[in-house]
């Protein structure tokens, strides 16, 4: 026996074709764009203008290259000679934790953080606003149509 197809079910297709087409969802894909190119600014402020001062500020105090060195071995590292001839770690090779990436990761996320916490802020002040404004015109509408029917009243009198 053939099974009758139920002309309310949409299938996989239908279903997926009404979800793809309303509107929140293409609000969703632009701001998902609009998201990755803002993290790639901030990333771009965090590891080129951030970095390098807290580098410098850590070295200062540490006396070294700050957040660059900023690694954990974990193990016996693996060493290679360079150019000069001088003995250097080759990171490739080694096992290790980067702590200064780690650390970078972490600004870039309170940057971002930050700054949608602004943007949002500023959202819900300006749509506060508009709420507002929107109420004081109702209730200037109700008052001057409440000044009209008590001047109809009067004049009826």
């Amino acid at each position: 026996m053939c099974k009758k197809k139920d002309p309310n079910k949409k299938g996989f297709f239908g279903e997926f074709k009404e979800f793809i087409t309303r509107g929140n969802v293409l609000d969703m894909a632009v701001g998902v764009i609009i998201g990755g190119a803002f993290t790639a600014i901030v990333t771009a402020l965090t590891s080129g203008i951030l970095q390098p001062v807290i580098n410098y500020i850590i070295g200062l105090i540490a006396g070294d290259s700050g957040l660059e060195s900023a690694r954990t071995i974990l193990g016996t590292a693996v060493y290679t000679v360079d150019d000069g001839g001088n003995k250097v770690v080759d990171w490739a090779k080694t096992n290790y934790i980067d702590w200064g990436a780690f650390i970078s990761a972490i600004i870039n996320f309170l940057l971002v953080a930050l700054i949608l916490f602004i943007i949002i802020k500023a959202i819900n002040t300006v749509h506060q606003k508009g709420v507002e404004a929107k109420q004081k015109l109702e209730a200037e509408v109700k008052a001057k149509e409440e000044a009209k029917e008590e001047q109809k009243e009067e004049k009826a009198e």
